[in-house]
Parts: structure tokens; sequence; C-alpha cells
């Protein structure tokens, strides 16, 4: 390790020892969604010790996601979700390699991400087909895959959980991937999911985020990655449901223990 991160992670090293962590600092990992999910999972892993971090998301930051996304702030409010992100986890360890790619993942784009090159994939994608897609991928890979369900409406945290894809019950989310998977290619192999059981039901209503600042026009997704400069999902959905920052944070913080668990386990 270089002499800054032996600060940075002397209490990771302490409780679990030099080989797990340069074992760690080898491993390649790509989270597609940095989201609500995602963005705590990134920031986790790179606290913890992670060196080779690949984030994927093509939206820019809303002042909605102000109230559960890590790297959502009013400051930076209309900037790529990607690049704010590199920006914080940088800070926290300027040694890290974080590939940033403002991209959407789907049938088309998959080839681009080479997943056979990462050790950990990770989904934490709303889009219910890009999901589907990225799982029956994923699991054809050698990379150790783990999914994270539908993280809206809940507010207990003590019904977060972990169990196999198929095994999943009381998500509406896993019972629509399970849905769409069963018309097709089966997973190869079976991937743990972070999920509740919890649903609740939206007591507000859904309104326009009313920032000025917001960077949020109507989606016009066309060919090539011109969309991508004011790209956003909020216009494309059909349903937006509330969320709270403490159960997305437990999804995220969740699917990175599985990975140091992963980790850990593989150097016993």
């Amino acid at each position: 390790m270089k002499n800054i991160e032996k600060g940075i992670f002397q209490r990771s090293e302490l409780l679990l020892g030099k080989d797990i962590m340069d074992c760690m600092a080898s491993k390649k990992v790509i989270i597609f969604g940095i989201g609500g999910v995602g963005s705590w999972c990134a920031e986790s892993l790179v606290r913890t010790g992670i060196r080779h971090l690949t984030i994927v998301d093509s939206d820019r930051i809303c002042v909605t996601n102000v109230n559960r996304q890590l790297h959502a702030t009013i400051k930076t409010v209309g900037e790529v979700k990607v690049d704010a992100l590199k920006t914080r986890l940088l800070e926290i360890n300027p040694n890290a390699e974080i590939n940033a790619i403002q991209k959407i993942y789907n049938e088309d784009t998959h080839d681009f991400f080479q997943l056979d090159s990462y050790d950990f994939i990770v989904d934490a994608i709303d889009s219910l087909g890009s999901k589907t897609h990225l799982i029956r991928m994923a699991t054809q890979t050698n990379a150790v895959f783990f999914s994270s369900m539908g993280a809206a409406l809940k507010i207990d945290p003590t019904r977060v959980k972990v169990a196999e894809f198929w095994k999943v019950n009381g998500c509406p989310l896993a019972a629509a991937i399970r849905r769409r998977i069963k018309k097709g290619d089966l997973p190869a192999k079976k991937f743990m999911c972070v999920y509740s059981d919890e649903l609740l039901e939206n007591k507000g209503q859904n309104a326009s985020c009313g920032s000025e600042k917001c960077l949020c026009p109507k989606a016009e997704i066309g060919p090539g990655e011109a969309e991508l400069v004011n790209h956003e999902w909020c216009s494309l959905k059909a349903k937006i449901n509330g969320t709270v920052s403490h159960i997305t944070a437990i999804f995220g913080f969740t699917v990175a223990g599985l990975i140091i668990q992963s980790i850990y386990d593989e150097n016993q």
C-alpha cells in the first residue's frame, strides 16, 4: 500500500489482516446504477479497501435525489452522477482507480462493459429490462454477482434481508423479474439479492422537482451518446415511488458487505 493508504485503512487492516487487505486491493468491482443503493455501496467499498472500481450510470443529479443518494447535494444538482461520485470517492482514497462511465446498460451496450474482466458485478439498476438482461449476462461470467431488489416504499430497517434470487419473497420487483426471466434464458448460476418484504403505499402525490438548478428536461433518447448531455429518467417512468435514505443506504451497505464477506471467506 502507498503511504496515505496505511493511515486510511489502519482500522480495516486491524480487523481483516494484511493478506485480506492486499487481496481486496487487487479485486475489480463494477456497479451498475449509482443511485440510492449503488452510491452507498461504492462509498463503503472504497472506505474498506477496494481500489479498482467502475461505476456506471447515465443520469445527472436531480434535486429529488438529495434525500437518499450519497453524491447528491444542492451543490451537485445538475452534475453527471458518475463524475460527482468519482470526485467523492477520490477524496476518500486518492490512490483508488475509479472508472466513471456515463452510459446506459442494455442489450445493445452490454458488450462495451466486458463483464468477464471483473471479480464482482453489482446490479443496482432501476430499469426492469436492463436489470433482467444484466442478470442473464452477469451470471454467465466467473464474477461473483449480487443484485439489489426494490428499495422504495419501505421504512423498516429490520426487514432488509439477503436471499438467493429464487427465494426472495414479498418483493414485487423480484417477482416481476422472475416472470421476465422465465420467458427466456434462466440465470446461469445462483446469486444473492438484497431485498425487503415491506411494502407501504405512497401517502403523498408526485410533483415536479421545482428547482431552477435541476437539469431535468424531458428525456430525448436518440442514437449515439448525445442524449446523455441532458439525460434523465423521471419523464420515462410510469410511476415514481417514495424512498428514504436509511433504507437505500442499508441496501447499498449490505451489498458492499456481501462483497467484503466473500473476499474474507476466500482467504480463510
